[in-house]
């Protein structure tokens, strides 16, 4: 009996299988086990045709094929190839267990490309599980993307079988790893910026203090609210943060791709950090994630890595407002289902933005405010404390004025960050200030006398909780970093607790 390699996915990681193959006596029949879904039982017509194709005789006999595990559901065309080699080299003693072979055959015995093999690839290469891999030659672009592997690219099933036959001798078509961005490297890991602003700070014109928000909020990865009139330039600053985040290693690259393609998205492998902004219409489901045999990855999710915007924040549902609570503090959220329960991390940078009041005026010196004390009161009360305390910036915008003028540029503000980025990593700091934890807090944000006897004034005068505290600390860090200050100073903490929710 022999047996090759590939995978599938259970929840958000791939999962090796098993192909095993054998030939018996009996009434001629073709038949797959180990619960395989409709697209897999659906290869058998595919695998006869292109092995048919290419002048293979099928023999008379029962031929089986079993998918192990046994208990894990599989499901995709890319274990077409798999299946088609384990008929073809049936016969030939050799082993072939560290091989993976993954891919979609036509009817005349081309080698098609799946939209889930980099997803697949990419998860197994990060958890160490394969080197050597036969993939379609249209593939090989995308998958050189990722490190530590050996590709082997074939056009049609006869290269394949051809290349398994003289598997000592061959060499593969590429080798992993050729991000080609500009990069830093610091302590022997490799950082990738790209200087392209869709979308320019220089735009918004004013609001001084909101821009300076928003670059410790960018530096640090710090959860920040905007609150303000309609069209004073929440939105707008939302959506220019994602340009001036900080650069990413290669693994944070290869995940923002993974993710891409688990959507359906064609990777673009860039070192941009990507932005999603749901509708406050949206279901808890779609934003979290779910599914009642099949838990899907939600935008949560799919913001890993990047930023996650909620325009509009109190009008979202009470349930999606208290379920965010989780992953903005454990950067990680479960999913649990009676068939299936799924972790996914959820590294993200938070963005809420919020009107005053129901009708937006309430902070507009020009306009009156139509809303009674209890509207306003009702509307503020959909964001509960709890919540609001996972929030580190809290922001209120300016309104518009005829004679406010642009100040930084993105280029500018994206230059800032790199540098309180490397003045970060080159301390030893592994995670963003927004994400240490207890043990790097002690670490890392050391406040000088005068900072700290501030900070234990603002402790009893405003009766901040431990978790507000943290966060003082953790953005005093981030606005040390950018005055290049190894310790935590006065003005420092002072600027901190002037973002505090009042």
């Amino acid at each position: 009996m022999q047996s090759i390699n590939c995978a599938t996915y259970e929840g958000l990681d791939a999962k090796v299988v098993h192909v095993e193959s054998t030939l018996t006596k009996g009434l001629p029949s073709f038949s797959i086990v180990g619960m395989a879904n409709l697209s897999i039982n659906e290869s058998k017509e595919r695998v006869k045709s292109a092995l048919l194709s290419n002048d293979f005789s099928f023999p008379p006999k029962r031929i089986t094929l079993s998918l192990s595990p046994s208990d894990i559901r599989k499901e995709g065309s890319h274990f077409d190839l798999s299946i088609a080699l384990m008929i073809a080299l049936n016969t030939i003693d050799e082993s072939f267990s560290d091989w993976f072979v993954f891919g979609e055959l036509g009817l005349d015995g081309t080698v098609k490309e799946n939209l889930g093999l980099y997803p697949l690839v990419l998860s197994l290469a990060n958890q160490r599980l394969i080197q050597k891999i036969i993939v379609p030659n249209e593939a090989l672009e995308k998958l050189s993307k990722i490190p530590n592997i050996e590709l082997y690219g074939v056009k049609n099933l006869e290269e394949a079988i051809e290349l398994l036959r003289n598997q000592d001798t061959a060499i593969a078509s590429v080798s992993g790893n050729s991000i080609e961005y500009p990069y830093y490297e610091i302590e022997s890991e490799k950082y990738y910026y790209i200087k392209e602003y869709e979308n320019d700070f220089k735009d918004v014109k004013g609001q001084v203090v909101a821009k300076r928000a928003a670059l410790i909020a960018a530096c640090g990865f710090h959860n920040i609210l905007f609150e303000g009139s309609p069209g004073c330039g929440k939105s707008m600053i939302a959506k220019r943060l994602q340009f001036i985040l900080p650069p990413m290693n290669s693994d944070e690259i290869l995940e923002v791709a993974k993710l891409e393609a688990l959507e359906a998205k064609e990777p673009s492998f860039k070192p941009h950090r990507c932005i999603r902004s749901p509708h406050h219409s949206s279901t808890q489901a779609s934003i979290f994630g779910g599914g009642s045999h099949k838990a899907q990855i939600g935008e949560v999710g799919l913001a890993h890595k990047g930023i996650l915007f909620f325009d509009e924040l109190p009008h979202f549902s009470k349930n999606v407002l208290e379920s965010l609570r989780e992953p903005m503090e454990d950067n990680k959220i479960c999913i649990s289902r009676v068939h299936s329960k799924v972790q996914y991390p959820a590294d993200f940078l938070f963005i809420g933005a919020m009107n005053p009041c129901p009708c937006g005026n309430l902070l507009n010196s020009a306009k009156e405010c139509r809303c009674s004390e209890l509207e306003i009161k009702r509307y503020k009360n959909k964001l509960s404390d709890p919540f609001l305390d996972r929030i580190d910036i809290n922001v209120v915008m300016q309104n518009v004025n005829a004679e406010d003028k642009s100040s930084y540029s993105s280029m500018e503000l994206h230059k800032m960050v790199v540098a309180s980025h490397i003045y970060a990593k080159k301390r030893g700091q592994k995670s963003f200030n927004a994400k240490l934890n207890d043990v790097e807090i002690d670490s890392f944000c050391i406040l000088d006398t005068e900072a700290q006897e501030t900070l234990n004034i603002a402790i009893g005068r405003f009766d901040l909780s431990f978790r507000s505290i943290k966060k003082i600390q953790k953005v005093g860090r981030t606005i040390a970093d950018l005055a290049s200050s190894a310790i935590i100073g006065k003005n420092h903490i002072l600027e901190a607790l002037s973002y505090r929710r009042r």
